[in-house]
């Protein structure tokens, strides 16, 4: 785990997730999740970026990804790669996460959802970037398959607002919306 300045920290959320008839579910880990999401969140300067998952086969499978690229033969290959993923880790459950920020930043985070659906307890992304300015703790969830079951959602302090274009459609891979998101909240805003 790394501690920056932003006190922004991610996390990808395999379970409890929902399917596209709404059960409970737990998703897979990606390959491209891992890598994406955390060269992300290294160009935007996220603290921490974690991986949720209770199924030791898949906790192994992003160990074993992150080994190879953070000291294996990929962390001589590819170094950037390596420095985005040093930003990885992997938990068994968002509560044991949102111990992990409390400990380490000495005060439960704001928990912010995201969602493709408009949620009711919503903060703009004007409001979320002047907490950010302040210096507030903020951990973004973001949600595989068809998004974060009821109980997450019911965690949360708040939701952004859904990312759309001006179409109907609105399934963007969670790689996509975390880009986004990110850039809306912590995209250098410099015009040269």
């Amino acid at each position: 785990m790394s501690l920056s300045n932003t006190g922004i920290d991610i996390v990808l959320v395999h379970h409890p997730v929902i399917n596209k008839v709404g059960e409970t579910i737990g998703s897979a880990v990606t390959n491209l999740d891992l890598h994406d999401i955390a060269r992300a969140a290294k160009t935007f300067g996220v603290d921490n970026y974690y991986i949720v998952t209770p199924y030791t086969d898949q906790q192994g499978l992003v160990d074993e990804i992150l080994e190879h690229w953070k000291s294996g033969h990929g962390a001589s290959y590819n170094p950037a790669r390596k420095e985005a993923l040093e930003l990885v880790s992997v938990a068994d459950s968002l509560e044991t996460v949102i111990d992990r920020i409390t400990t380490m930043r000495g005060s439960k985070p704001l928990l912010l959802t995201t969602s493709a659906q408009r949620q009711n307890k919503s903060l703009s992304y004007q409001e979320v970037c002047g907490k950010i300015k302040k210096g507030e703790s903020i951990l973004l969830l973001f949600g595989t398959a068809h998004g974060m079951a009821p109980q997450v959602m019911d965690m949360a302090d708040y939701t952004l607002p859904p990312v759309g274009g001006n179409t109907g459609y609105n399934h963007l891979s969670v790689r996509s919306a975390v880009s986004i998101i990110l850039d809306r909240l912590l995209g250098n805003r410099d015009e040269n």
